[in-house]
C-alpha cells in the first residue's frame, strides 16, 4: 500500500520514502517542486482513501508560537487559526490510517488547546542537518524518532537559519521545508 505525504510541495519526504522502496505520493495545493508521484489538490479530498501511512505537514502560520501576537492584532486571524486547527485535527483523527505522523511548529496555547500536545519535539541537527528548528510530531502507530547525531558532531556549530531568514515571497515555504537528512531519517525510522 501507499503512504500519503500531505501538504508537501518540496517532495523531500516523499522522495526519501521512495528511495527506501516504500510506495509514496505527495499531495499539495501547489505543484510538486520535483518530478514524481504527486496529487495537486486538497488533502481533504484524498485523506479518506486507505493509505498504509500518513506524514502530514499542515500549515502552521496561525498556530505557531512565533505568530501568536497576530491573533489579537489582525482581524479574522483567530477564526483562521481555528480553521487551521480543524485541518490539523483532520490528519490527527484519520484513524483509518494505521500509521500517522502530523508535524507542526511549536504551537501557542490556543492551538494546543484545540489540537493537543505533540508526542515529541525534534530538531534537524538530530539527523545530520546542521540547523536548529524545533518541530513537534504527533504520532500514532509510529515510534518516536531517535536522534542519529549529537551537537558535538557539528564543529562549525548549528545554524539558526530559519528564524534569521530575511523576508521574501517564498520565505514561508523555505522555512517549512523538511531538510534532506531529516527526511531520510523519517523514511528509515518509520517506513
Amino acid at each position: 500500500m501507499t503512504w500519503l505525504v500531505a501538504c508537501e510541495r518540496s517532495s523531500m519526504v516523499r522522495d526519501a520514502l521512495l528511495a527506501r522502496g516504500i510506495d509514496a505520493v505527495s499531495c499539495d495545493l501547489q505543484p510538486s517542486r520535483r518530478p514524481g508521484p504527486h496529487i495537486q489538490g486538497d488533502a481533504r479530498e484524498v485523506i479518506r482513501k486507505h493509505w498504509a501511512g500518513l506524514i502530514a505537514h499542515p500549515v502552521c502560520r496561525r498556530m505557531c508560537n512565533s505568530g501568536v501576537r497576530w491573533l489579537s492584532e489582525r482581524e479574522g486571524y483567530y477564526e483562521d487559526m481555528l480553521a487551521d486547527a480543524d485541518f490539523y485535527n483532520m490528519f490527527r483523527d484519520a484513524t483509518h490510517i494505521p500509521k500517522r505522523a502530523v508535524e507542526n511548529s511549536v504551537m501557542h496555547r490556543w492551538a494546543l488547546k484545540r489540537c493537543g500536545r505533540p508526542t515529541q519535539y525534534v530538531h534537524p541537527w538530530w539527523f545530520g542537518d546542521p540547523f536548529q528548528k524545533m518541530t513537534g510530531w504527533r504520532l500514532f502507530g509510529l515510534p518516536k524518532l531517535v536522534a542519529t547525531h549529537k551537537k558535538s558532531d557539528y564543529p562549525d556549530g548549528i545554524k539558526q537559519e530559519v528564524w534569521r531568514m530575511p523576508p521574501g515571497p517564498d520565505r514561508e515555504e523555505k522555512r517549512s521545508e523538511t531538510k534532506p537528512c531529516t527526511a531520510r531519517a523519517l523514511a528509515e525510522q518509520w517506513g
